[in-house]
């Protein structure tokens, strides 16, 4: 099985989208993973940049968190979910629905979804997220039953924060939510947040062995699967997700360098 890791363009929006793509390209990713603009011009500018590096595009679908409303939120789904599949990434991974939406109307984004994704061949995975539907294990395993064909992408780093633990004490949650996960956020959280300050230091140990643990068993469940790829987007995020220090602001840590780090990590781990 392929295993391919992906630069979140997360806390690099910045920068020039040629600057950032030298930057993945440098570090060694294999592709990025970002939202793309609605502005068709703009949106194959940024898609021709980053094939002419020979790197690979997952597109992430968010920006339905500015949509509270249940009926804006689908019409603004539909259409950014239709924009990203338009220019046929590896898969889209999308921040879908709302915690606070009846089981109903998250079913019903979800069936859009998925027929998006059968409209254009492209897969696309709903991310464990907070705040959406899947923002607690007991809000996602009733979709799972139901919809047993859904497919996830695993940040399991806001169950840390929204079950306050490191999930030791609900095996079968994850024996539930792992086999239907197709890409992973590698980013390390904690029992009080969703990202330690650096995943390398010896208070983080306990927090990434979780992690790497969680990760390590979707890997062995898709190569059983007889699955052709897994993808991994390390997505240690900028501030306020990296902590600062009260009254000067100075960030205690840099996303990018942490990124590269676990970049370096997941290689030597699954040998990619």
């Amino acid at each position: 099985m392929q295993i391919q890791i992906f630069a979140a363009h997360w806390g690099n929006n910045e920068l020039e989208p040629q600057v950032f793509i030298n930057r993945v390209k440098a570090a060694g990713f294999d592709g990025i993973e970002m939202s793309l603009p609605l502005d068709v011009a703009a949106r194959d500018e940024w898609v021709r940049r980053i094939a002419d590096a020979g790197l690979g595009l997952i597109v992430a679908q968010w920006e339905t968190v500015f949509h509270p409303a249940f009926d804006a939120h689908k019409q603004a789904l539909a259409e950014l979910l239709h924009n990203a599949c338009a220019v046929k990434p590896l898969h889209v991974n999308s921040h879908t629905g709302k915690d606070y939406y009846t089981p109903e109307q998250n079913r019903e984004l979800l069936d859009l979804a998925a027929g998006i994704s059968r409209q254009h061949g492209v897969p696309i995975y709903h991310e464990i997220h907070r705040s959406r539907f899947s923002g607690h294990p007991m809000l996602l395993l009733p979709y799972l039953r139901q919809m047993p064909d859904l497919q996830l992408t695993a940040d399991l780093s806001h169950w840390c924060c929204a079950c306050e633990s490191l999930l030791e004490d609900q095996p079968e949650t994850l024996a539930q939510t792992l086999p239907h996960v197709r890409h992973i956020h590698a980013r390390v959280g904690h029992a009080q947040g969703p990202q330690v300050a650096d995943f390398r230091a010896p208070e983080s140990q306990a927090a990434l062995e979780a992690h790497l643990s969680w990760w390590d068993e979707v890997i062995r469940l898709r190569r059983a699967a007889g699955a052709e790829r897994m993808t991994l987007t390390p997505e240690f995020g900028p501030v306020p997700y990296t902590q600062t220090l009260p009254y000067t602001q100075k960030e205690v840590s840099n996303a990018w360098e942490l990124n590269v780090a676990m970049l370096a990590l997941l290689r030597q781990r699954y040998a990619a």
